[in-house]
């Protein structure tokens, strides 16, 4: 099992302006740390988490369908089911229509039922599940604790930017951010 992001969310749940009054920061010399540093504490809050902050496709490579008619999505919220397609033994696609398949969005981790389970031809990666998720399209609609997990982690990471090198980085992750995310760790690929 394989899960990649396909389609990187369009914005970031906290904007640079966020971060810089966070941060008390008025110049603007800092802008593209401070933007590097965003991005990176939302990486790490969705790694943590297991959840998509910000809308964005994601796709989930099987090599057979798992026992029984279900398939954990293992990212979080997802919003809607792109496409399933299933390879034959010469690479040739097959895509499934969604009658074929129901989404259980309510449950953590997210379901996919599927009514059959067409055998996939090819031994590796035979099947993949194209969904989009986040908890919408701006950073308004992301829950504020996150986000105030995402300004811990840059403040601290700012704050020490100077004492360790680029390849040292991240040096440590705050207790605070360790608490706020405590409540949202979700499924995690082993």
């Amino acid at each position: 099992m394989t899960l990649f992001r396909t389609v990187e969310p369009a914005v970031e749940p906290v904007t640079l302006a966020e971060a810089k009054a966070h941060l008390r920061i008025t110049h603007d010399s800092e802008d593209e740390l401070i933007s590097g540093l965003i991005r990176a504490a939302r990486q790490e809050v969705e790694r943590t988490t297991g959840s998509a902050l910000i809308e964005q496709n994601w796709r989930l490579a099987l090599d057979d369908w798992p026992e029984g008619n279900v398939v954990e999505l293992r990212r979080e919220p997802v919003q809607q089911i792109l496409s399933v397609t299933v390879f034959d033994g010469g690479g040739a696609a097959f895509v499934l229509t969604p009658g074929d398949y129901q989404l259980d969005a309510m449950s953590s981790p997210a379901r996919l039922y599927l009514r059959s389970r067409p055998r996939p031809g090819l031994p590796i990666n035979g099947i993949e599940i194209d969904f989009s998720a986040g908890y919408g399209e701006a950073g308004t609609e992301v829950p504020d604790l996150l986000k105030r997990a995402m300004l811990i982690l840059i403040a601290y990471w700012y704050e020490f930017r100077g004492a360790y090198g680029p390849d040292c980085q991240p040096v440590a992750i705050p207790e605070e951010y360790r608490r706020l995310v405590a409540g949202w760790r979700g499924p995690r690929l082993s």
